[in-house]
C-alpha cells in the first residue's frame, strides 16, 4: 500500500443494490487499502442516473447502511449524514458495462460519482463487461474479482496526485474475462439513437410491460435505446466485433470495450459552455430589441 493510501477513508456505493456480487467483490479489495464504509441502495436502482429523493428509509447493515433510495441518495447521505470525512467515493462494481455519452449520463453507477464531486469528493465509477457476453447477468455467475482488483489499484495509485485538482471523477470500465487487460486514458463516445414502437393494441405489449388495457384515445408508445450499432435495447453487441473496431476510434472507452481493454475515462461535472460569437450577436441584438 501506498503512503498516500495507507489512511483512505472510502466511501462504497452501486446501483445494483448492496446485496450485489459486484460491491462485495470491490469492498473486499479496497479494504485492504482503507477504511470501507459501505451505503448502497437496498434494491436494484440501475439507470436512475442522478435521480435524488428527498426522504428515504436507512437500515443497519454489517458494512454500513443500506438506503431505500438511489445511488446519489447514498452518496449524499453518506458524505453529509455521517461523521466521517472521506477521502474518495468509490461506486460499483455495476455487472454491465457504462461506456459512451448517453449510457454514462443516464447510469446510476456514474451518477453516484457526479453527485460526489458536486460534494466536493472524489470518486471513481466501476463497471464490467464481458469481452464476449457483453453484459454479466446473470451476475452470479461471473467473477468480479479481476476489475475489483483493477479498480483497487486505480483508486490507490489516483489518490493524492493531484488528478482530482482538474477531473472530477474516473469512468472505469473493466473487462471479467481478459488476463492482464491493457489499461487506456479514454474520452466518452456519442454513439446514440432511438427507436420508437407504437402499440394500439394492448394485447402486443407484453405482460410486464403492461399496466392496463388501453383506451380508444390512447397508444402504448415503446422507446427503446440504440446505444450500439445494429443491437436495440439490451441485445449484445459484441459479435460484430471487426465492424465496432472500424467505427469506434482509439482512445474512445467504446473502442477499449472492442479491444478488450480497461477503459478510463476521465469526466468534469460542471455543463461548461463554449465561447460562440454568432450567439453572442444574437444576445446583443435581442437586448437592443426587448425593453
Amino acid at each position: 500500500m501506498s503512503d498516500s493510501a495507507t489512511s483512505l477513508r472510502i466511501l462504497l456505493t452501486n446501483d445494483d443494490g448492496i446485496d450485489a456480487p459486484g460491491i462485495a467483490a470491490m469492498r473486499e479489495e479496497l479494504t485492504a487499502i482503507g477504511e470501507v464504509t459501505v451505503v448502497a441502495p437496498a434494491e436494484n436502482q440501475s439507470g436512475v442516473g442522478r435521480a435524488r429523493n428527498e426522504l428515504a428509509v436507512r437500515r443497519d447493515h454489517p458494512w454500513g447502511y443500506a438506503l431505500e433510495g438511489t445511488p446519489a441518495d447514498c452518496v449524499a447521505y453518506g458524505l453529509r449524514g455521517l461523521d466521517t470525512d472521506f477521502d474518495i467515493v468509490v461506486s460499483g462494481i455495476n455487472d454491465g458495462p457504462n461506456a459512451g455519452n448517453y449510457v454514462v449520463g443516464r447510469s446510476g453507477t456514474v451518477g453516484a460519482g457526479i453527485e460526489s464531486a458536486f460534494l466536493g469528493t472524489p470518486a471513481v465509477a466501476v463497471s464490467s463487461y464481458h469481452a464476449r457476453d457483453f453484459f454479466c447477468h446473470p451476475p452470479e455467475e461471473y467473477d468480479f474479482s479481476r476489475p475489483a482488483r483493477i479498480a483497487r489499484a486505480v483508486t490507490e495509485r489516483v489518490y493524492g496526485t493531484g488528478i482530482f485538482d482538474e477531473v472530477d471523477l474516473l469512468n472505469v470500465n473493466a473487462p471479467i474475462d481478459v488476463p492482464s487487460p491493457r489499461m487506456r486514458v479514454t474520452r466518452p463516445h456519442a454513439d446514440y439513437d432511438q427507436q420508437v414502437e407504437h402499440h394500439h393494441d394492448s394485447e402486443a405489449v407484453p405482460d410486464g410491460d403492461r399496466e392496463h388495457d388501453i383506451g380508444d384515445d390512447e397508444v402504448y408508445v415503446r422507446l427503446q435505446d440504440i446505444s450500439w450499432p445494429d443491437a436495440v435495447g439490451y441485445e449484445n453487441p459484441f459479435p460484430l466485433g471487426d465492424e465496432h473496431s472500424e467505427r469506434y476510434p482509439v482512445g474512445s472507452d467504446r473502442r477499449a470495450m472492442v479491444d478488450g481493454e480497461v477503459s478510463i475515462s476521465p469526466l468534469a461535472v460542471h455543463h461548461g459552455h463554449t465561447n460562440d460569437p454568432k450567439l453572442a450577436s444574437v444576445v446583443e441584438s435581442l437586448s437592443e430589441q426587448v425593453e
